[in-house]
């Protein structure tokens, strides 16, 4: 017979977890004194990151599962200390990262009473969340966690809350492994279905002006090489979605670029000439098709994707394909035909010479004035040769930092892209430091992201986890002043920032600190950040009023995105 909490250990290792990130308080005490044992001597089953805010749990629990392919773990209290993890929960949900979070929670006798830092926690974590569950009762420990890391990790992953009452934590067990890998009316991988392949085959290898849109599915299914025999066979052209840059490598011949609102403009344009639009596991989020009343009308549009609920939810889908990409693409391409769309392919060419004449080369190869963050960016990629991992915050230097980095490696970006989470860079680049060891971790963020979080500089410390910190310092909340320049005249409410000396903040925090002002310092800067072992924060003085280019306007098709601003 072993307590809940010892229960809960043994339930964490038996589904393969090694890292837990966390932050312990009072109804999850019991959790904590047991996890006491299995973090050293005989028993020592995990390492456990202790962050400085639950909201960063949470976040690095999705850095560590966006790289590493499992499942992140976090642990934290009831109260506040579990509704702090909200925002990463709903930023798991949107992203389709798999977490799981378990809180405390006061006893069952005393629910619903407003004890001392009670909260339902499964009420409200439920719209947010793929699946919540209150464990009242030692023995269902097992059930539960199994049942959790199941339905997080299958199908279109998501988080997972788990809510742990503090009775049934103290109270004992027989212990007895569970294995769940059925629940009723959850389908996580759907029958694959020969006629819709066939006829996107069909479509396919009729197409004359086709074209591919990649998704982060590519990446959560592990469909690397299915997408690039895919391509290869059928010689689309693709084009990436944010979260899915790094499904396909930066140079592959068919790679055209990224996809939409700050994306590139070939890919943009030639969604509304293709006759084809075969989207593979993303979900036509309003940043990628601008106005959809007037995204591609031309083009017969297929859609692979694992979650049925997607399917014509914004996008009308002429043939829908359901299932895991890492199945769905070879079915296809069985059945496609040797091609080669070579003067389709070239007329790409054209726009992207077009782009990287207007904003291109003066973003990363200025002649003159204050640095700017698409040259601090590419500094970074052609110093890291496209074997990094980057991880962004969010605003202006998400965008910057996505376009022009460099990825050869599959999982190699991070980024907040539904909620648009600002302060997740900074936890989620420690998540992904623990999840994959032995790579560059490179974290782009602003002077506004950066503050959000600044106390994850405490994790990283004590952890002396090697996170390359690039601050791109503007003075301002650069993507809200952008837009403030661009629509609303110019009037600037409160997005200027006063901030700290983050010399002194460095140094506070025992981390190696370098500032860059003048242009011909930056590459010494940067060799030298990516050379010193352990953390690094490297704080690049940046033109206030950079602006992300080309951008379609809210409101606007795709194919009326500006090269230029005139403000």
């Amino acid at each position: 017979m072993i307590t809940g909490a010892e229960a809960l250990m043994l339930a964490l290792k038996n589904e393969g977890v090694k890292t837990i990130f966390g932050y312990p308080g009072g109804s999850i005490m019991p959790v904590y004194d047991a996890l006491y044992d299995y973090t050293r001597g005989e028993k020592k089953a995990f390492d456990h990151i202790l962050v400085r805010h639950e909201q960063a749990a949470t976040h690095a629990a999705e850095g560590f599962a966006r790289v590493s392919g499992e499942v992140g773990v976090c642990i934290v209290t009831s109260g506040p200390g579990a509704t702090n993890t909200l925002t990463g929960v709903a930023d798991a949900m949107l992203d389709s990262t798999p977490i799981v979070v378990i809180a405390g929670q006061v006893g069952t006798a005393a629910l619903g009473t407003d004890a001392f830092q009670e909260v339902d926690l499964v009420g409200v974590a439920q719209p947010i969340s793929k699946w919540s569950y209150q464990i009242r009762r030692a023995e269902d420990i097992a059930w539960a966690v199994s049942k959790a890391f199941y339905i997080a990790r299958t199908g279109r992953p998501g988080p997972v809350v788990l809510d742990f009452p503090k009775n049934a934590q103290v109270t004992t067990t027989e212990w007895q492994p569970q294995h769940v890998d059925f629940v009723r009316s959850y389908v996580p991988y759907p029958k694959l279905n020969e006629t819709a392949v066939a006829a996107a085959a069909e479509l396919i290898n009729n197409a004359e002006r086709p074209l591919a849109l990649v998704g982060q599915g590519v990446e959560l299914g592990g469909a690397h090489n299915e997408l690039i025999e895919f391509l290869e066979k059928s010689g689309i052209p693709a084009a990436r979605t944010l979260l899915g840059l790094s499904a396909l490598p930066t140079n592959h011949p068919l790679n055209m670029g990224m996809l939409g609102m700050h994306g590139n403009l070939a890919p943009n344009i030639k969604e509304q000439e293709c006759d084809v639009l075969v989207a593979i596991g993303m979900r036509f989020s309003d940043r990628v098709t601008g106005q959809t009343s007037k995204y591609a009308k031309q083009a017969k549009v297929i859609h692979l994707d694992i979650d049925h609920s997607e399917i014509d939810k914004c996008i009308k889908t002429d043939v829908a394909v359901i299932g895991d990409c890492k199945m769905t693409l070879p079915a296809i391409t069985r059945l496609l035909k040797k091609n080669e769309h070579k003067e389709w392919v070239d007329s790409f060419k054209l726009l992207d010479e077009q782009e990287r004449e207007a904003v291109i080369e003066p973003a990363i190869h200025p002649k003159e004035g204050p640095l700017l963050m698409g040259e601090v960016v590419n500094a970074v990629a052609e110093a890291t040769a496209g074997e990094a991992i980057l991880v962004t915050d969010v605003g202006q230097n998400q965008m910057f930092s996505s376009r022009y980095f460099k990825y050869n490696k599959k999982r190699s970006i991070v980024t907040s892209g539904g909620l648009g989470t600002m302060g997740f860079g900074m936890p989620a680049a420690i998540g992904a430091i623990f999840g994959a060891p032995g790579r560059t971790v490179c974290m782009f963020s602003g002077d506004g992201g950066f503050q959000m979080c600044i106390q994850e500089l405490g994790t990283i410390m004590e952890q002396q986890a090697p996170v390359k910190m690039i601050l791109m310092n503007n003075n301002y909340l650069g993507n809200v002043r952008q837009w403030q320049d661009m629509f609303f005249e110019h009037r600037q409410s409160f997005t200027k920032m006063m901030n700290p000396d983050y010399a002194h903040v460095a140094a506070a925090y025992h981390i190696p600190y370098e500032v860059v002002t003048e242009r011909a310092d930056l590459a010494a800067a940067v060799e030298k950040m990516l050379a010193t072992k352990g953390p690094f924060i490297l704080e690049c003085a940046i033109k206030e009023d950079d602006n992300v280019l080309p951008m379609t306007p809210p409101g606007k098709s795709v194919d009326e995105m500006m090269l230029s601003i005139d403000i």
